[in-house]
Parts: structure tokens; sequence; C-alpha cells
């Protein structure tokens, strides 16, 4: 702006761009800047010397056949890699990979997110020496998600659920509580996933409760097995049997649960019921 004024002022172009150090196209470029300024800024605004385009970047067409297959399947970069090459597109992994986070289609860890460290597996010999806990995601009803939070020892095979609206560190602490009033055996190692609503919240407020509390390792649903073959159970037996509702749940949930610990026979456990193994010891 400086050079501007000087030419306005009177000055030649060359004349001002001896004056400052500058060549003198880069003078005119800047008075056709101004021309085109039309509130009272004081300054020519810079433009980014980034070329608009690149001999070598991926024609359109190639862009939309990536985007249109990551869609249709919701695939890998690898897989939609391959399923291009086999229609024929030739392109690059890594071209596919760069297109993918261009358009926001990646999934990438949230930076938000702790890492959970998994701590040693505990030698299971009396009830409550390892209890896992794990939530169902029973979709959207009456305009509301429903999810049932469940509960396993695997020592005995006890266990416990409840539905509810939502799922979050809160309500997972609240369901702990209670089904720690309902156990005849105290919790002394709690082991979940690594969902939100087991997050660091969640283990600092167990820990203040004299509990201990393991995430299972990454990409090792294994450690879950247990609690995984109950939730699976419940379904099975309980909730795909009902009305898919929140009233329906909360009556006949707690009737289940009442047959699965007291009544139910378990092959895992000689024959005997939850309550029974509880109660031997």
């Amino acid at each position: 702006m400086q050079a501007v004024l000087l030419v306005r002022q009177g000055w030649s172009i060359r004349r001002t761009a001896r004056h400052l150090g500058f060549h003198h196209t880069a003078v005119m470029r800047w008075l056709g800047k101004a021309s085109m300024i039309t509130d009272h800024r004081h300054t020519v605004p810079t433009e980014s010397s980034r070329p608009h385009s690149h001999p070598n970047s991926l024609k359109q067409d190639i862009v939309d056949a990536i985007i249109k297959q990551r869609k249709k399947n919701n695939r890998c970069a690898e897989v939609v890699h391959q399923e291009l090459l086999n229609q024929g597109i030739a392109t690059s992994l890594s071209s596919v990979k760069r297109t993918l986070d261009r358009n926001g289609l990646l999934k990438k860890r949230s930076p938000w997110k702790r890492y959970h460290r998994s701590i040693e597996r505990p030698e299971i010999a009396l009830p409550g020496d390892l209890v896992q806990v794990d939530t169902i995601h029973l979709g959207p009803c009456n305009a509301n998600r429903l999810y049932v939070y469940t509960l396993l020892d695997v020592f005995s095979r006890w266990a416990w659920a409840e539905v509810g609206l939502g799922i979050n560190t809160y309500k997972s602490l609240r369901f702990v509580n209670y089904a720690q009033k309902q156990a005849l055996f105290k919790f002394n190692m709690l082991q979940s996933d690594h969902g939100q609503e087991f997050s660091a919240y969640f283990t600092e407020n167990i820990q203040l409760r004299g509990l201990k509390h393991r995430h299972i390792r990454v990409r090792k649903p294994i450690d879950n097995a247990h609690l995984e073959r109950f939730n699976r159970t419940i379904q099975e037996e309980c909730l795909d049997k009902i009305p898919r509702s929140l009233r329906s749940y909360q009556k006949h949930i707690p009737e289940y649960l009442h047959y699965y610990n007291k009544e139910r026979l378990h092959l895992s456990l000689n024959y005997k019921t939850p309550l029974e193994v509880v109660t031997s010891y």
C-alpha cells in the first residue's frame, strides 16, 4: 500500500519500485489490487502462492469413483483400491487414502480420547474376582434409542441387566452400584471394552470406591467372551421374544434374570445355577 500511495502522489512506477526495492511489475499488480478495494483498508491483501491445480492431480472422474465406491459399502481404503482396480480404474493406494481424507471419509481417532492401558488379567478363584460389564445397543424405538447394560461374574456366571434410553459414564456408575447391591459377593475388578460409557471418568470413580477397572486389550474382543455370550443368550431367550419398548423390557428383564440366576442350569457350572455357585462360597 505504501507503493500505491507513492504512485498516487505522482511518483512513477519504476521510481517507486527502485525506491522500495521491488520489481516494477509487482508495483503494477499492487495498483491493480488497490483499485478494487472499496473500503478504507490501509493494506493490499496478499494472495497465496499455492497453485490452483497440478499437472499430476487425479482426474475428477477418478475422484468421484473413489468416493462412490467408499460410500457404497463403507469399506477401508485398501478394499476400495482393489475394487477400483477390478473395475479397470488404475490409481495408487496413497491416492485413494488422500482422496478419502480430503473428503472427510476416513475414521480417525479422536484427539480427546485417552489411551486405556490394559492391566493384567487376574486369577479367577472366587466370585467377584473378575466382573465383566458391557452394553447392548438395541437401536431406535419410538424416537428413542434403547440400551441394555449387562454385567456378568466370570466365576459364578451370576448376571445382571438393566434397560435405559441412553448410555454415559454416570449411568454406568449407577448401574454398577445397583448391581453390587443385588449381588451376594463383592466386586473386586471390573472389565469393560473401550466404549465412551466406560471412559476415564468411569475408571477414576471406580478406583475411588476401592475397585479395579480393566479395559480389554485392543482388537481382542475374546477378553469379554463370557459376557458377549450372555448378551446373545439374553437376546435370544428374552429380548427377541417381547415387544421392543421400554416398559416391556423393564417388566421382563428382571423376570428373566430371576430365572437365569436361580433356575437355569449351566453346563459350564456342572448343571448348577449361578446362585448355587455363589452361595457355596
